[in-house]
């Protein structure tokens, strides 16, 4: 077989490496807040970026719905946020942080954002730049493929 086809010039093998040497990075800086990759998505979503329903948090961090259900019981027993049904109908309620939740929120964003700086600051401006695009192309579609299996 030729070297072009080894594992480690796969580009699943590369993308995945990468994925998971910074989700574990991420999670090891959060976890000293007591908050998971997932809760911080919630939190970002619902503190800065008005996500506040568990059917558009789902969306918003790619999960299922249901497991969105089981986080936001989780963070709402460790006080980071409060469910509000809306119109006193339990079957629709809103998302809102506390003031806990806000506070872990805003010191996990200056977390992430130093990971994010590490490495993007390893890419000039135009290569990082063509690579966003190249990952989001990579991307297209392939959420309503996954959702057809």
């Amino acid at each position: 077989m030729s070297e072009d086809f080894t594992l480690h010039n796969r580009i699943g093998f590369k993308v995945t490496r990468l994925a998971r040497i910074m989700e574990a990075r991420l999670e090891k800086q959060l976890s000293e807040h007591g908050i998971t990759r997932l809760m911080w998505c919630v939190l970002r979503g619902v503190g800065m970026e008005n996500v506040t329903t568990p059917s558009e948090l789902a969306d918003y961090i790619c999960i299922a719905r249901p497991a969105v259900s089981r986080l936001l019981k989780t963070m709402e027993e460790r006080g980071l946020l409060e469910r509000i049904n809306v119109n006193d109908d339990k079957r629709f309620t809103e998302v809102a942080l506390t003031k806990l939740g806000v506070s872990k929120m805003k010191a996990c964003h200056v977390l992430v954002r130093e990971l994010n700086e590490h490495f993007s600051g390893k890419l000039d401006d135009r290569t990082y730049q063509m690579f966003m695009d190249v990952v989001d192309r990579l991307a297209e579609d392939e959420q309503v493929q996954l959702m057809r299996l």
